[in-house]
């Protein structure tokens, strides 16, 4: 029989833990050769002098099971800040068991705690369960924005006005 999930905020020493799942994240989304992230570097964000991110882990006993990570942005429409969530990932072997969801109200209530105007991410379009599951809990999945991104070299070429 499954124990009880807990659902807590990331601590320093669950850095480790906190990788594992994310190479798991990129083995399921088919971007391994994208995941350079290092427990290091991950505690420096999470816990670091300014931290830029939270994180939460989905505990089945002494087992993790899952987790979330977000950050707060802005709506210069609301002129109110919101949570992005940037990765959520429930172990396959630990699917169906109502984790992703707790996982998401866990979030949904931490935003209305702090004032938030809303609560977003984004999904692959391909990743047709996980849009199913958003919809039914109310998300709308907006189909006329696409996500803009400049990486490594692209990056450093705008950056210095060559792009």
């Amino acid at each position: 029989m499954p124990q009880a999930l807990e659902i807590r905020p990331a601590r320093r020493e669950d850095c480790p833990k906190l990788i594992e799942l994310i190479g798991g994240l990129a083995e399921y989304e088919k971007l391994e050769q994208q995941m350079v992230a290092t427990s290091a570097a991950l505690e420096a964000e999470l816990f670091g002098e300014r931290p830029v991110i939270e994180a939460a882990l989905a505990w089945e006993g002494q087992r993790v099971v899952g987790f979330a990570l977000w950050f707060h942005n802005y709506s210069t429409f609301l002129g109110r800040r919101g949570i992005y969530l940037e990765d959520l990932f429930v172990l396959p072997s630990s699917r169906g068991r109502g984790y992703g969801k707790a996982l998401l109200r866990y979030l949904a209530r931490l935003a209305m705690t702090r004032g938030c105007g809303r609560f977003e991410w984004t999904v692959l379009d391909w990743n047709t369960p996980a849009i199913r599951f958003y919809e039914a809990l109310g998300a709308q999945v907006l189909p006329d924005w696409r996500v803009c991104r400049v990486t490594g070299d692209a990056l450093a070429r705008l950056a210095e006005g060559r792009g």
